[in-house]
């Protein structure tokens, strides 16, 4: 009997570091997470194309168009960098008196109409 419990003995050390071997081979088990995972921000909105840019007073737009400072624009001076036709058409409805030029007065009461057109839209 002493035998086998020696017999024991000896297998049960010898066969230890095995086991001990096994358990560094294995992977750590995953630990929870510190923090909850944070929720999906919602979607932003797709941006147009071209974002306007939020215009200075009419009043400053004016003054920069109107290049002889003689206080009401011609339609060269309104076109600038305009298209031809674009800019007539709109000039037409600018001109509400129908002088030939844009008065200041004209002008404000024309962005005006344009800015409440687009809050509509």
């Amino acid at each position: 009997m002493k035998v086998l419990s020696s017999l024991a003995a000896i297998l049960a050390l010898a066969a230890a570091p095995a086991f001990a071997q096994d358990k560094a081979d294995a992977k750590p088990e995953a630990k929870p997470a510190a923090e909850p995972a944070k929720p999906a921000e919602p979607a932003k909105p797709e941006s147009p194309a071209k974002e306007k840019k939020p215009q200075p007073p009419a009043e400053e737009r004016f003054k920069k168009m109107d290049k002889d400072g003689n206080g009401s624009l011609s339609l060269e001076e309104f076109r600038g960098k305009r298209e031809a036709e674009a800019a007539s058409e709109a000039f037409k409805k600018l001109d509400a008196n129908g002088d030939g030029s844009v008065s200041l007065e004209e002008f404000s009461a024309g962005g005006k109409k344009r800015e409440k057109k687009e809050k509509k839209q």
